[in-house]
């Protein structure tokens, strides 16, 4: 493996509907199952807002990293991500992304070549390039 920067481990007791920490203690979590799962769609979050929080976070640093590199201003800007678990027509289970850019004050064009930059750099992007299906939108800056 290449040179570790960071790592970060978590435990998880309970599957959906349990519980997950951090091994700093910086995080701990209760889940619940949404209802879209059969759940109770109960008071603690889920595997997929999660995933879909850190990929955000990650992808707004990449955003603001090539943003930076060609000396363009983007502190009004924001990432948001939406994670769809979906079935297959065997039943089997897939994730999906949207990653929605909001880039104000700049022209559509410049700001999609952003997003594109930073979905090709982003460790998330990367991490799940051709084993997800995911999607790269410039959303309405007003």
């Amino acid at each position: 493996m290449a040179n570790t920067l960071y790592s970060a481990t978590s435990t998880a007791w309970g599957g959906r509907e349990g519980r997950v920490a951090a091994s700093d203690n910086r995080l701990d979590l209760q889940l619940s199952v949404p209802k879209g799962l059969g759940g109770d769609d109960g008071p603690g979050t889920n595997p997929e807002q999660l995933f879909a929080t850190g990929y955000a976070a990650c992808f707004h640093s990449a955003l603001k990293l090539v943003a930076s590199g060609k000396k363009i201003d983007i502190s009004d800007s924001a990432v948001s991500v939406t994670v769809n678990l979906v079935i297959n027509d065997d039943g089997s289970l897939d994730l999906a992304t949207k990653i929605e850019g909001q880039i104000p004050g700049l022209e559509p064009a410049a700001a999609q070549e952003l997003l594109a930059a930073a979905h090709a750099v982003c460790p998330y992007s990367r991490a799940t390039k051709g084993n997800i299906s995911s999607q790269v939108v410039l959303v309405d800056n007003d």
